[in-house]
C-alpha cells in the first residue's frame, strides 16, 4: 500500500510509466513529477516484437522454422499478457517510482510544525514558521479585514439611505365589472367590460364612459362649478351671474 508524504496526491500512471501530483494542504496547487518510463513494459513490447518477426519470418522459410516462429510468438503472448496483469515486476517499479516522486517533489513542500499539513511556499509564514492557515501574514490580514470593514460600512450606509420617495401603491387594473385583474388593454381580459368606466361623483355607480348623466341617480358627470370665467371667483353652483363681476354663469 502506497504512504504519501502528504494526503493529497494524485496517480498520473499508465501502463508505459509512472508520474504522480502531490498537492497543498493549503491552497490546492499541484506540483507533477518526472515521468519515469516503465522497463517492464519496454520489455514487452520487445517480446511481442520478436516473436511476430520470427513467426513472419518462418512463414517465409516454412516447415520448422514457422512452428519455431509460432512457438515464439504464442510465448511472447504470454509474456505479454502477464504484464498486463500487473505482473510483481511492474509492481515493484510502481513502488519504487512512487518513492522516487515523493523524493523529488517533497523539497516543493513545508510541513507546519501546527496543524501537520504540507504547504507551497505561497502558504507559508516564514516569519512566523507557520502555514497561513495557522498564522496569516500581518500584511495581507490586515488588508483583508480593513476590507470587509469597509463592505460592512458601505452595507450599512446603504441599508440607511433614502433612494426613493414615492407611496407603494398597487399597478394592477381591477374590472371595475368583474373585480378581476384586467391587464393593460382597455377591456377586461375576464368579462369584456370596458375599462375606462367612470364613477358617479353623486352615489358611486358605474358609469360608462361617454354617459354625461348617472344611469343610477341621473346626477350630471361633471360636477357643475359656480367658478366665474372671467374673474375667476368661485360662486355658488346655482348662481346664473357672477357676484363679483355679474358676468352670466
Amino acid at each position: 500500500m502506497l504512504h504519501s508524504f502528504t494526503r493529497n496526491y494524485n496517480d498520473l500512471s499508465t501502463e508505459a510509466g509512472f508520474q504522480f501530483e502531490f498537492f497543498c494542504d493549503c491552497c490546492g496547487n499541484g506540483v507533477q513529477s518526472t515521468f519515469i518510463p516503465s522497463t517492464t513494459y519496454k520489455k514487452q513490447q520487445n517480446a511481442r516484437g520478436f516473436g511476430r518477426l520470427a513467426s513472419t519470418v518462418g512463414r517465409m522459410i516454412g516447415g520448422a522454422a514457422g512452428d519455431i516462429g509460432y512457438a515464439l510468438e504464442r510465448g511472447s503472448d504470454a509474456v505479454g499478457n502477464r504484464f498486463e496483469g500487473r505482473s510483481p515486476e511492474w509492481r515493484k517499479e510502481y513502488e519504487a517510482a512512487f518513492n522516487a516522486a515523493q523524493e523529488e517533489v517533497r523539497p516543493r513542500f513545508i510541513k507546519c510544525p501546527s496543524c501537520n499539513k504540507w504547504v507551497c511556499p505561497d502558504c507559508w509564514n516564514g516569519d512566523e514558521g507557520l502555514c497561513t492557515d495557522c498564522a496569516p501574514r500581518e500584511a495581507s490580514y490586515v488588508a483583508q479585514a480593513r476590507n470587509q470593514a469597509m463592505r460592512r460600512n458601505i452595507d450599512q450606509a446603504a441599508e440607511n439611505a433614502q433612494v426613493w420617495k414615492g407611496k407603494i401603491e398597487a399597478r394592477t387594473t381591477l374590472c371595475p365589472q368583474c373585480g378581476k385583474p384586467a391587464g393593460n388593454g382597455k377591456f377586461c381580459n375576464n368579462c369584456g367590460a370596458p375599462l375606462n368606466i367612470q364613477k358617479c361623483p353623486s352615489c358611486g355607480a358605474s358609469v360608462a364612459a361617454g354617459l354625461k348623466f348617472c344611469g343610477e341617480c341621473g346626477s350630471p358627470m361633471q360636477k357643475k362649478t359656480g367658478k366665474c370665467p372671467q374673474c375667476g371667483f368661485e360662486n355658488d353652483p346655482d348662481m346664473k351671474f357672477c357676484g363679483e363681476c355679474g358676468t352670466k354663469l
